[in-house]
């Protein structure tokens, strides 16, 4: 009887260990096979694969890396470099790393307070995601009509603030900049909060400054489909420490951004129920690099436009678009206005012919989500369980909402989107390339219009 009290005294108290070693050898969780698959995705050859898993079959990865941005080991986890990489290329005090363009607009719109009842003025020229995401807030998304810069007219901007505007989403889109000091200047004059949607434009800048940084918040979308980016993945960029948590508790509602994860609110408003969408560190591994790149990304694309515009011939017919910041603007687009379809088809095709990769269009050309009519999922004004919210929510009805959507509510955007004709430059075209394509327009456009030195200027 005492032996067996022995065997059962505590190991605190002097007794032996239960456990004394574990037999069982582990395996990583992401390992050889994993790291393997990412190299195939990147187009390695069967040969070069081999010497890869030959090489990395050497190495004692121990429990494997965790690759999520919390709880790692890392003194500096991948999504915390891509932050402090944006903060230095913005000149910010906060960045966010998220999933998505989309889930930064999301998470923007619901920091500075939208919601039900809550309006949202957009751009009629634009993808559809900074609309969308007014709606996911619960706010309603207003239109505003362009003009020749193809971006935000700050006239009819002004026009369409009502009581229940909150905020304005000024989108710089394809590569140009909109009017920052105009609009600006109206939204603090009404006390509009401004959250710049900055996805097609990254690191453009208006008057010196990169665009993102004038408003309130600066959403990007850093992915595959952008001048930087890797795969999906999403930027939101404030200097206002109170929206960079409110971004952060809607993006990643785990409580996880917080010095302590579980604690009760350290002020009023902090917590509040959200979702989750927190950046992967492969995703930011790359993005990282990427976003380091894009100062040059930028320079060579500027670089190549200003070439071809500076060889440019003025002619009577043709409207080359309106530039708010000619040296600001990222250039990946040479964009003009025919006078009329039919002349711009002549011209689109005219060009392609002669190896300058051109697009137009037209009128009677299947819908688009960059453009407001054809915004199916909000001008329908459905929403997923058929209540009609935030449309015809009664925060919205109560305070004097009512809100339709057609074709024709902004004309000079119905008639611009058809009838532009867009040149797509690549940042690697050399000095002869940019003469042999400044060359091919000017002979395409003098085939087809009247040469008139007054004209509208290039640049």
């Amino acid at each position: 009887m005492p032996e067996r009290r022995q065997e059962q005294k505590l190991a605190l108290q002097g007794g032996l260990k239960a456990v004394g070693r574990i037999e069982g050898k582990g395996r990583p969780k992401v390992g050889i096979e994993e790291f393997m698959a990412v190299a195939r995705r990147f187009g390695f050859s069967p040969t070069a694969l081999r010497k890869v898993r030959a090489a990395i079959a050497e190495e004692d990865m121990g429990g494997g890396p965790f690759l999520a941005n919390y709880y790692s080991d890392l003194k500096e986890t991948c999504v915390q470099r891509f932050e402090r990489a944006a903060r230095e290329t913005f000149g910010v005090r906060h960045a966010l790393g998220l999933n998505s363009g989309t889930a930064a607009l999301h998470a923007a719109f619901v920091a500075v307070g939208v919601g039900p009842g809550k309006e949202v003025i957009c751009p009629a020229i634009g993808f559809m995601a900074t609309a969308a995401a007014v709606v996911t807030a619960r706010g309603v998304p207003v239109f505003c009509d362009v003009d020749e810069s193809l971006h935000m007219d700050p006239a009819a901007f002004e026009e369409l603030i009502t009581p229940r505007t909150v905020a304005v989403a000024p989108t710089h889109v394809m590569g140009g900049v909109c009017d920052m000091r105009a609009i600006m200047r109206i939204a603090r004059r009404h006390k509009l909060a401004v959250v710049e949607d900055c996805a097609q434009s990254s690191g453009a800048s208006f008057r010196g400054r990169l665009v993102g940084t004038f408003g309130d918040v600066g959403c990007f979308s850093i992915s595959a489909y952008k001048i930087v980016g890797a795969g999906e993945g999403g930027l939101l960029v404030t200097d206002r420490k109170r929206l960079w948590e409110r971004a952060s508790q809607l993006a990643e509602c785990g409580g996880l951004w917080r010095p302590d994860r579980f604690a009760a609110p350290r002020h009023e408003g902090e917590l509040f129920a959200g979702t989750n969408y927190r950046m992967t560190e492969l995703e930011a591994a790359m993005d990282a690099v990427q976003l380091r790149k894009l100062p040059a990304v930028v320079r060579r694309f500027r670089t190549v436009r200003t070439r071809i515009l500076k060889r440019l011939r003025t002619y009577a017919e043709i409207t080359p678009q309106k530039l708010n910041d000619p040296e600001g603007e990222v250039g990946y687009l040479l964009r003009f206005f025919p006078e009329t379809l039919e002349l711009g088809r002549q011209i689109a095709q005219a060009l392609n012919a002669e190896g300058v990769n051109a697009w137009m269009r037209s009128e009677g050309a299947s819908p688009d989500w960059h453009q407001y009519s054809y915004m199916y999922p909000i001008t329908l004004g459905e929403s997923p369980t058929g209540e009609g919210c935030p449309f015809g929510c009664p925060h919205y009805v109560r305070a004097g909402g009512k809100i339709e959507y057609g074709r024709g509510d902004c004309p000079v955007a119905d008639d611009l989107f058809d009838r532009v004709i867009s040149v797509h430059l690549n940042q690697w075209y050399t000095a002869a390339d940019c003469r042999h394509i400044a060359d091919g327009v000017n002979k395409v456009l003098a085939a087809y219009c009247t040469r008139d030195r007054g004209a509208a200027p290039w640049l």
